[in-house]
């Protein structure tokens, strides 16, 4: 061997030698090293901790493109981050409160889940009867308030996606809703809730019922915040008055006592009154301050009952009423209804910030829609030069009457008219079914009333015929059997109906009910777990809510007139 290769060797062995110490040094055995561990990053969650449900009462669709640039909380974010449908509409008739929200709880429509009206005629009792009246529950009302009557889910027909929820995760999910009405409040929680709560207009109390119990944190709520604390506030302009679009006095617009017909509006009560009193909660719920409770106490569920921590996804639904009764007072070209969504942005800008806190901005799923839209006020858009009036029920009832007096119907043959929905007297009906000449007779005397479009019978509704009416369609859609009136009268579009006797009309103000787009086009924004930001202009309704919160839940709902809104789902790769 050669002296350069014994050389080579021996620096070799050295060089090997030295590094067989270093790694002894560092601990680590150079004959069973082993690979550097990589932890894996942990598993998405396949499920959101929190659902919220916000319904905003009389929101119209347009008042998002047309305000939006105003925006700066969560109005704001819903848009900007949320998934927004740009062509959501209910294609029914009966575009009221009761209705909408249960149409956006079950995912069902009226024909379906019965809730046809905000109340509707009770044949057998010969009287009116509310969406959500129940003679076997108690109401109850918090921090020693007073109310009466009771109130429950009970004639809604299916069960809503939020006790869907809590029933199929074996009552693991909190399930809490908010309203200033109960027919808002119950039927976003459906027949059994943790809490659903509302406001008594009529006593200043926050009510439940035996229904669905009472909770601690709400008593203790309703006794550190009580609604007269807001007393003596007065609700301004939160912006420049050149930021605002309409006259500064809404023509045709309504009244509220106690308040002129432009901005401030002082919460004094009656003039010269110095304590709170019951026309100061009259104007408080007319005012944003309303707004403002109903989120604080949606935090204090939030925070009192840990909602999206229970380990099953919890449900949190909030309606807020004010802008309807904002709406019905000024209409919906006000610098109310404008800065009413101002202030309704402020306070969702402050909900999420809370919950983004509380649950993590990743942990939960927003919906936001209204449960139906409203009409101008007649007198405002009569100024375009269109056919915008006022149709008096009393009135058609009288030619109705009178229609049928050759025949010798009994008196009255009408028992009732209640929006568009007309109910004969026991027996009447049926009659008149069996004698064509008296019903073309009532008829007649119905379609030649100035403002009358279209006068449907209740048999024709029910058959599910399907025409190339839309008008028909929307009737038949909100037709229900036994609560629905005998003959569904229409006015024209752009006119209302009024029930108010002959001689004490006050057509101010405005209102909805009907299947014209004003009162059916609505926003629906979906905004944080599963869903893909972007706006979205396929026809929608807003019954496609609850079954798209169940395909994120793992929830199975009963009915199938809504659909999944699988376009806004964010898109995972399948697992291999």
């Amino acid at each position: 061997m050669t002296f350069a290769k014994i050389t080579r060797l021996g620096t070799l062995r050295t060089w090997m030698m030295a590094a067989a110490v270093l790694l002894a040094g560092t601990g680590v055995c150079a004959q069973a090293a082993k690979p550097a561990v990589t932890k894996k990053a942990a598993p998405p969650a396949t499920r959101p901790k929190l659902v919220m449900m916000i319904v905003v009462d009389q929101m119209r669709a347009d008042y998002v493109d047309k305000f939006r640039g105003q925006w700066t909380g969560g109005l704001k974010r819903l848009v900007d981050e949320g998934a927004w449908f740009r062509a959501a509409a209910y294609p029914y008739a009966a575009t009221e409160t009761c209705p909408g929200h249960a149409t956006i709880s079950t995912g069902a429509f009226p024909a379906s889940h019965g809730m046809v009206a905000n109340a509707w005629w009770d044949r057998d009792a010969q009287k009116m009867m509310t969406c959500t009246s129940d003679p076997n529950v108690k109401n109850t009302a918090y921090a020693g308030g007073t109310t009466k009557g009771g109130d429950s889910a009970r004639w809604m027909l299916f069960p809503s996606y939020a006790e869907e929820l809590k029933f199929q995760t074996g009552g693991a999910s909190r399930v809490v809703t908010f309203s200033l009405k109960a027919r808002a409040a119950i039927t976003m929680a459906g027949h059994k809730a943790d809490a659903a709560t509302w406001f008594d207009t009529g006593t200043g109390a926050w009510v439940t019922s035996s229904a669905y119990g009472t909770m601690p944190f709400i008593e203790d709520f309703a006794k550190k915040h009580p609604v007269t604390e807001d007393y003596g506030k007065t609700w301004s302009l939160s912006l420049p008055q050149s930021s605002y679009w309409y006259d500064e006095k809404a023509l045709g617009a309504s009244t509220v006592e106690g308040w002129g017909a432009s901005f401030p509006h002082p919460l004094r009560g009656k003039e010269g009154g110095s304590s709170p009193d019951q026309i100061f909660l009259e104007q408080w719920v007319v005012s944003p301050f309303a707004d403002t409770c109903l989120t604080k106490m949606a935090e204090a569920a939030v925070d009192s009952l840990g909602l999206g921590k229970s380990g099953a996804t919890d449900y949190l639904g909030v309606s807020y009423s004010t802008v309807d009764y904002v709406g019905h007072t000024f209409g919906p070209r006000s610098w109310e209804i404008q800065d009413i969504l101002v202030r309704l942005d402020e306070d969702l800008g402050e909900l999420f910030t809370h919950l983004d806190q509380k649950v993590g901005r990743e942990n939960y799923v927003v919906a936001l829609t209204g449960d139906h839209g409203v009409a101008p006020i007649p007198v405002d858009m009569q100024r375009t030069g269109f056919d915008a009036n006022v149709l008096s029920l009393p009135e058609l009832k009288n030619r109705m009457e009178k229609a049928l007096e050759p025949f010798n119907y009994t008196k009255p043959a009408i028992a009732h008219i209640a929006g568009n929905e007309v109910y004969f007297s026991q027996g009447v009906y049926g009659q008149l079914k069996q004698d064509p000449t008296a019903m073309k007779a009532l008829l007649d005397a119905a379609l030649t009333m100035p403002g009358m479009a279209a006068v449907y019978r209740g048999e024709e509704l029910s058959t599910g015929n399907k025409t190339s009416s839309q008008a028909r369609t929307a009737a038949e859609l909100s037709y229900y059997a036994g609560r629905s009136g005998d003959l569904y009268v229409l006015q024209s579009s752009y006119w209302l109906t009024d029930s108010s006797a002959e001689g004490s009309k006050r057509y101010t103000g405005t209102g909805h009910g009907t299947p014209y787009y004003y009162d059916q086009r609505v926003p629906v924004l979906l905004m944080g777990f599963g869903i893909q930001p972007g706006e979205y202009f396929d026809a929608i309704t807003p019954a496609d809510i609850a079954p798209t919160l169940g395909a994120l839940t793992g929830v199975t709902l009963a009915t199938h007139d809504g659909r999944v809104l699988s376009e806004s789902l964010q898109k995972h790769p399948a697992k291999k």
